[in-house]
């Protein structure tokens, strides 16, 4: 094995060994001196090795490389520094497999490590090109051309097809399942681990980061663990960067087995023995803690509330910015200033306090008061309630040019109103359009129509909305008072 085959593992071992020195001998003293000499001389770069870096090249690394402690650094730096709004505040735009890509090199030119990616035709480029060499460099990365030119490269040259040469399989376990972990969903699609939380505070331990297509300059979008079963006959799942070496004068990857988290045991049918499916299976592993009831739901609720409060400053923002239009979907501004991340994971967390309360059934008029409880100020002179964003998150507007009342659902029945007419132009478009030309296309387009307008009405049903009957049935009438609301989240 070559030098630096040996630097990770030992360097791996050595900080776990726990040495009883009132009982150690002299010899034993003598042969751990030894052995460590050895890794320290075999782990150490050659003088060639250290000073035959080109100026041209994207950055230098030195004598840095990757261990153990490297990889636990970069997950503290991916936790503490990726922000729904990283990619935009830095003008990178990505789809979802640009983002490991993107986040990995990143770090590796910030800390001054080896980086490497396998092209779509096959090559292998890292911190060692040259191509851009004509372009200046700059101590800050973001201001340095060289390597932002690269970095563009590599978001082109690379897709979620190439991963499986650029990354290995891991252990599912705390230690190894870290931020900056990649999750390959499917052959499709990849997030990155983004947060591991370990205090019962969320529906899953493991938050994902993640993009999606077309690339452009976008908010990435922070959701919960999710994967179907992982397969090794395209290696996905849970999978971590190889780490570049230098051998024989180039640049290339150790074996997967010889990197220090390696493992297949997501993919044995004993993985999942004990649990309905992978995802739970992952959960199981990285906190296996039993939670009483009553604090898993008040842990949950607290970070709900957290978010809630991050949201404020961001609707209030999105408002003043955008009211006057200049804000469509999908505009730069939009981009900036919409909440559709936040908002999805404040409704998965409230579906999860929802579960909580129903499957253990407490108390539901302990639980509406405690919630009633938690005031949240969305306007200088205008509050709403735990228990009302319990009730209508899933009516949150995302969009910056929308009212402070309708960003936080509480124009819901207008939205449902507005929901129903346009199911209704729908199924008439559909009749007008497809009805003589493709029945079958139009009966079954229909029917979907029609299912959604039995939600909406369901929906009105379970609101305390109050509409001119001639709003909802398009006739003249008398006022419409639809049910009590039930306490019962929908």
């Amino acid at each position: 094995m070559q030098n630096k085959r040996l630097a990770p593992v030992m360097h791996l071992l050595f900080p776990m060994m726990k040495i009883n020195y009132s009982i150690i001998s002299s010899r034993q003293i003598f042969c751990h001196f030894f052995i460590f000499s050895l890794v320290i001389f075999f782990s150490t770069p050659c003088l060639s090795q250290m000073f035959d870096e080109s100026s041209g090249q994207i950055w230098k690394v030195g004598d840095h490389r990757w261990t153990v402690e490297e990889e636990y650094r970069f997950g503290k730096w991916v936790d503490e520094n990726i922000m729904e709004d990283f990619f935009i505040r830095y003008k990178i735009p990505t789809d979802c497999a640009d983002v490991p890509y993107a986040v990995r090199w990143i770090y590796a030119r910030i800390a001054h490590l080896p980086a490497a990616a396998t092209t779509k035709d096959g090559k292998l480029i890292g911190h060692w090109s040259k191509n851009w060499k004509h372009l200046p460099t700059h101590s800050e990365w973001h201001q340095d051309k060289r390597f932002r030119a690269a970095l563009l490269c590599l978001i082109s040259e690379t897709w979620t097809g190439t991963l499986s040469r650029d990354t290995y399989p891991i252990r599912i376990s705390p230690d190894s399942i870290t931020p900056g972990t990649l999750l390959a969903m499917d052959r499709g699609h990849v997030g990155i681990i983004a947060h591991v939380c370990l205090d019962g505070s969320r529906a899953h331990p493991l938050q994902t980061w993640e993009s999606m297509l077309p690339v452009k300059i976008r908010k990435l979008i922070l959701r919960d663990f999710f994967s179907p079963k992982p397969e090794w006959t395209h290696p996905l799942g849970l999978v971590k960067f190889r780490w570049p070496i230098f051998e024989n004068g180039e640049w290339k990857y150790p074996s997967n087995k010889e990197h220090p988290f390696y493992s297949e045991e997501q993919y044995q049918p004993a993985f999942y023995k004990r649990s309905a499916d992978f995802v739970e299976a992952v959960a199981k592993r990285i906190d296996s803690k039993e939670y009483d009831p009553m604090e898993k739901m008040s842990k949950v609720m607290e970070t709900t509330t957290r978010l809630l409060k991050d949201r404020i400053p961001i609707v209030m923002a999105g408002y003043e910015q955008c009211t006057k239009g200049g804000c469509t979907e999908g505009s730069d501004l939009w981009e900036i200033h919409n909440t559709m991340s936040g908002d999805g994971m404040i409704t998965l967390l409230m579906d999860h306090l929802s579960r909580i309360i129903e499957s253990n059934r407490l108390d539901k008029e302990m639980v509406k008061k405690k919630m009633e409880s938690i005031a949240i100020k969305i306007t200088k002179d205008r509050s709403i309630t735990f228990y009302d964003v319990y009730q209508n998150c899933s009516w949150f507007s995302p969009h910056p040019k929308d009212s402070v009342e309708t960003r936080w659902g509480m124009k819901k029945c207008e939205m449902i109103l507005a929901q129903i007419h346009t199911a209704k132009d729908c199924i008439a478009f559909i009749e007008r359009i497809y009805e003589k030309k493709d029945p079958k296309y139009a009966d079954f387009s229909i029917r979907q129509q029609q299912e959604i307008l039995r939600r909406l009405n369901e929906e009105l049903r379970s609101s305390q909305c109050y509409f001119a009957a001639s709003d909802i049935s398009g006739h003249q009438g008398g006022a419409d008072r639809v049910a009590e609301i039930n306490l019962k989240r929908k």
